[in-house]
């Protein structure tokens, strides 16, 4: 008599109740072998290859892509085959199924590293896109569990699940992308180039190859408008519903938070129940600066500078022990704003850096956020955090602070005002700072020695 078994959806290193299903890579009915590769799911910080655990006929499929599913719950269900190779009994699989108490196991074999190429491929585009990328408040935490993406070869086509998941939100056909990655494999940067030009749409007809460089360009497709159901002000539930603007595709219905913005929800809703904020703001005079001058990298050492006159500020604080952690490094997490969500990368050692090494650790921090092949350990341990979001709008802020730490420093949208001088007044470039900190593990005083001594730094020429 055959044997069946379920497969829970174990704990991926995140610490996180549940995961996305991003894509099967088999269906019900299908036959698998140990270790094949069985779904991607995205949790907050990255899309996750799940092999399979056994080998045998895949009986049941619990979900589709979309859905999500809570960490513990049957993900799959098998018929063993005992003709075919199975994992020992106590054999450990690399993930920890549900929450059961851990147990001695073998080390799990090292995954091949075969992406780090993948990566840095994907990556490149990200920093010609743009000089800087705007940044939002708040924090994201994690375990330091790091999982190696593999560009496997699923329906023919190869690719990281990060690449995929983006072919999937884009409408992107794979198997019609031309890819440029290392041994064939479809790069972050192929999916993003097919979605602008339009050459890979799921479900279009191919397009013709002989004589395609000589073709005139054809006419832009005029999708038919979709008849859809009158419009009312009432859900489905029979309760009014608040509309979005035009532009924004809006099905009128809640959905479900998934990925880096559901656990973004989680973090925001916990510091809020636990943070004692207070907000400090001032303008920093920067009139001095001398060509050249990166904001991004300036923020940053005047937040270093900050931090070693007034340590209280560089800290952790556990308001249940009631105990302070000083940091001799300073590590900042730089807020960085996704369509997916956000992301807050640390930035190590900054206090070691020049401008530089600041820049050049910012861009690969970003990079490596929008190609998704960032390293879960990455998103944690900071010891103080920069939201720059005057990149996009806004004078000044009550930035969130997400404990363990005690402050994070928020950067406004640069402007000139007349400033007083002897003998008249002239018109002086500022850069409005917000600074909130936990007023539990800080005074006003300190704070407000901390904000000076940024402004100092500011106002110097280089």
């Amino acid at each position: 008599m055959s044997q069946t078994k379920n497969f829970n959806l174990p704990d991926l290193g995140e610490g996180l109740p549940d995961a996305t299903i991003v894509e099967w890579f088999v269906k019900e009915g299908d036959v698998i072998k140990l270790d094949e590769p069985l779904v991607s799911m995205e949790t907050a910080k990255a899309v996750v290859e799940v092999p399979s655990p056994f080998s045998g006929k895949v009986l049941k499929l619990s979900g589709a892509a979309g859905d999500i599913i809570p960490t513990g719950s049957v993900l799959a269900s098998f018929e063993l085959d005992p003709n075919l190779p199975q994992r020992a009994d106590g054999q450990d699989t690399g993930h920890s199924h549900g929450h059961a108490a851990p147990a001695a196991a073998p080390t799990p074999p090292p995954l091949p590293a075969a992406t780090a190429p993948v990566a840095a491929e994907a990556a490149k585009p990200a920093a010609a896109e743009r000089d800087d990328a705007g940044t939002v408040v708040g924090a994201m935490q994690s375990s330091n569990a790091v999982h190696a993406e593999q560009a496997l070869a699923v329906g023919g086509v190869k690719a990281v699940p990060a690449v995929r998941a983006m072919a999937r939100k884009l409408g992107v056909d794979l198997s019609r992308v031309a890819a440029t990655g290392t041994d064939g494999a479809v790069t972050m940067a192929d999916v993003k180039q097919a979605a602008a030009n339009g050459t890979a749409k799921l479900g279009a007809a191919p397009a013709p190859v002989a004589a395609a460089a000589y073709a005139a360009p054809a006419p832009a497709q005029v999708s038919a408008p979709v008849q859809s159901e009158a419009r009312t002000p009432l859900s489905a539930a029979g309760k009014p519903m608040r509309t979005q603007p035009p532009g924004v595709i809006a099905k009128g219905q809640p959905e479900p938070l998934k990925g880096v913005r559901r656990n973004m929800a989680r973090v925001m809703a916990d510091a809020h129940s636990k943070v004692v904020p207070t907000t400090l703001n001032d303008d920093a005079d920067i009139h001095a600066w001398l060509p050249g001058n990166d904001v991004t990298a300036r923020l940053v050492r005047s937040i270093v500078v900050a931090a070693q006159k007034v340590p209280a500020m560089n800290a952790w604080f556990d308001g249940e022990a009631l105990t302070r952690t000083l940091h001799a490094q300073v590590d900042i997490g730089i807020a960085v704003d996704t369509d997916d969500g956000l992301f807050v990368p640390a930035l190590r050692n900054a206090d070691m850096l020049d401008a530089r090494g600041i820049r050049e650790g910012v861009n690969r921090l970003r990079e490596q956020v929008e190609s998704r092949s960032i390293a879960a350990s990455e998103l944690s341990g900071y010891t103080i955090s920069l939201s720059n979001f005057g990149m996009f709008a806004g004078r000044y802020a009550t930035p969130v602070v997400v404990p363990p730490c005690v402050a994070i420093v928020g950067a406004g949208r640069a402007r000139h005002q007349m400033t007083p001088v002897m003998g008249g007044v002239e018109a002086h470039k500022v850069i409005p700072l917000s600074v909130t900190f936990d007023h539990r593990a800080a005074t006003g005083g300190e704070a407000a020695r901390f904000l000076r001594a940024m402004m100092d730094d500011l106002a110097l020429a280089s």
